[in-house]
């Protein structure tokens, strides 16, 4: 079975035997993203099974269409937030204070870049299932609205309405999560 057919399964009787199989599935992922970050067989280990407790709870409480790219969004954000609690970073913060100001620059802009990665992957979260579907096969996919018509059930205007409305909602979310959102 496939992720979706999977997640559609979990959905309809909420068995957590399909999670199990799901989260299985992409263990050696989540290991290989939680070790890119920690840096630590020990600590990324610790960090799957957090993950896969969060998966599970998350999972109970909101609709995910594309499980992959959601688990993956989910260990990494959880990886980010323990390094960033983690009190004994020192190394870390000598290297930045040692770092030349160009060094410094694009290491921001690559944390900024990541960060607004991150904060779109969780906003297209909370978009309708149609605009999700559409603006993921339109933005991230490449597909056309012919496609992505053929591959749906809407017409052409339906998947044209659903990619306009999901870009102007992605951004009003984007703008919410950075405190730039209008009151």
């Amino acid at each position: 079975m496939n992720d979706q057919e999977l997640l559609h399964r979990f959905y309809g009787d909420h068995d957590n035997e399909w999670l199990g199989i799901l989260l299985q599935r992409y263990t050696m992922l989540l290991l290989g993203v939680c070790m890119k970050y920690l840096k630590n067989e020990e600590d990324a280990r610790d960090c799957v099974q957090q993950v896969f407790l969060k998966a599970i709870s998350e999972l109970h409480k909101y609709k995910v269409d594309y499980f992959k790219s959601w688990i993956y969004m989910v260990a990494k954000n959880h990886c980010l937030m323990k390094l960033r609690n983690n009190h004994n970073h020192t190394a870390a913060l000598n290297d930045e204070i040692m770092a030349t100001p160009d060094e410094t620059l694009d290491k921001t802009n690559h944390l900024e870049k990541d960060k607004k990665m991150t904060d779109l992957s969780v906003a297209l979260q909370h978009l309708n299932r149609e605009q999700q579907l559409c603006v993921t096969l339109f933005y991230l996919h490449k597909k056309s609205y012919q496609e992505i018509a053929d591959q749906t059930t809407y017409s052409m205007m339906q998947v044209k309405s659903h990619i306009q409305n999901g870009k102007r909602n992605l951004k009003r979310l984007m703008e919410d999560r950075e405190g730039g959102g209008r009151s």
